[in-house]
């Protein structure tokens, strides 16, 4: 964990650069942030460019630490080519997602990198379950697969009870996009670790059922 790869840093810079850009410039960030009405006018870029827009510095700091603790996991196993499938392929999934349960709600906007962060996250847990995360005012170190499942549960319920003004959804959809991808790309890993692969799509088919039976 927290690598410094090139194409981290090519990230990180992206995501820098077109953050700063739209936090000078409001006609640039409504132009290209994630919103249903800009989607459903077939501006379909937006469920890209959403992904590099963040609200403050905050929010960029936030997710461009979790990318770069996660980052060089990924590149290891997967190369420049399989890290940025993962890492797209989870911003569109995370959008998507979006787009699904929110389709209706024609004001709805986001924006940020959480789910492609969420998806390299998800694939770096598959690679290493075993690996150990300190998360702030956890004393104790709590291993990745727990954390993994724990942190798609409570999107679940941030997405049920609208927790925040946070798009659970997008996270949500990212480490589906995180896991499905890097299972395609290595599809050994049903061999070498098929529990975790089981374990860790639990909260998934949670998600779907309780969607089907109306509870989301």
């Amino acid at each position: 964990m927290g690598n410094l790869d090139l194409i981290t840093i090519i990230m990180i810079a992206a995501n820098v650069i077109i953050s700063y850009k739209g936090f000078g410039d409001y006609a640039f960030f409504e132009k290209y942030k994630f919103n249903i009405s800009g989607v459903q006018r077939g501006e379909k870029i937006r469920f890209f460019s959403a992904g590099f827009l963040h609200v403050d510095t905050q929010h960029l700091l936030f997710n461009m630490l979790s990318l770069y603790f996660f980052a060089g996991s990924v590149v290891s196993y997967l190369g420049v080519v399989g890290f940025l499938a993962v890492y797209i392929g989870s911003l569109l999934f995370g959008n998507l997602l979006s787009f699904y349960f929110h389709k209706n709600e024609y004001q709805y906007s986001a924006v940020g990198a959480s789910g492609a962060v969420s998806g390299i996250i998800y694939s770096a847990i598959l690679f290493r379950p075993d690996m150990s995360l300190y998360l702030f005012m956890i004393p104790f170190p709590i291993p990745a697969y727990l954390f993994g499942i724990g942190y798609l549960l409570y999107s679940i319920y941030g997405m049920k009870n609208r927790v925040g003004n946070i798009g659970h959804d997008a996270h949500f959809g990212g480490a589906i996009g995180g896991y499905a991808i890097t299972l395609f790309l290595v599809p050994t890993l049903f061999i070498t670790n098929p529990l975790m692969i089981g374990l860790l799509a639990l909260p998934i088919v949670l998600l779907f059922i309780m969607k089907k039976m109306g509870k989301l």
